[in-house]
């Protein structure tokens, strides 16, 4: 996999980490990408619902399997800004939810198509 096509903005895994967490196996890489990729769309609509209503308990739920994932899959930005959401709804610190998440939001942007290409590199 050659990390130097992905452009440094869009940049959110660290491949090298990742890549040593699975013990370079590319089929264990595909699977928890392709993994990721059907799950991560469900888990920031349901942190998005939560910020709307402002459901504390939703969001730092949520919030905290968001980390679980993200930390395995090396996506060290995403993780603090997710851990940041988490620590403000386990505070009860409402109003900073919004801006929390946008900030996350910023941090996965780009993020399924980055998987999509190591994924696309990984196959045989």
């Amino acid at each position: 996999m050659n990390k130097a096509d992905h452009s440094s903005e869009a940049a959110s895994v660290n491949l090298d980490e990742l890549l040593g967490r699975v013990d370079n196996d590319r089929e264990l890489l595909c699977e928890l990408l392709s993994i990721f990729k059907q799950e991560f769309p469900g888990y920031l609509q349901a942190l998005q619902n939560g910020v709307a209503r402002n459901d504390a308990g939703q969001v730092a739920g949520v919030s905290h399997t968001l980390k679980g994932m993200l930390s395995s899959l090396a996506v060290t930005k995403a993780v603090a800004a997710i851990t940041r959401l988490e620590q403000l709804a386990r505070a009860g610190e409402m109003s900073s939810l919004r801006a929390a998440l946008g900030t996350f939001e910023k941090e996965v942007q780009g993020l399924i198509p980055e998987m999509d290409s190591y994924l696309a590199e990984a196959r045989p």
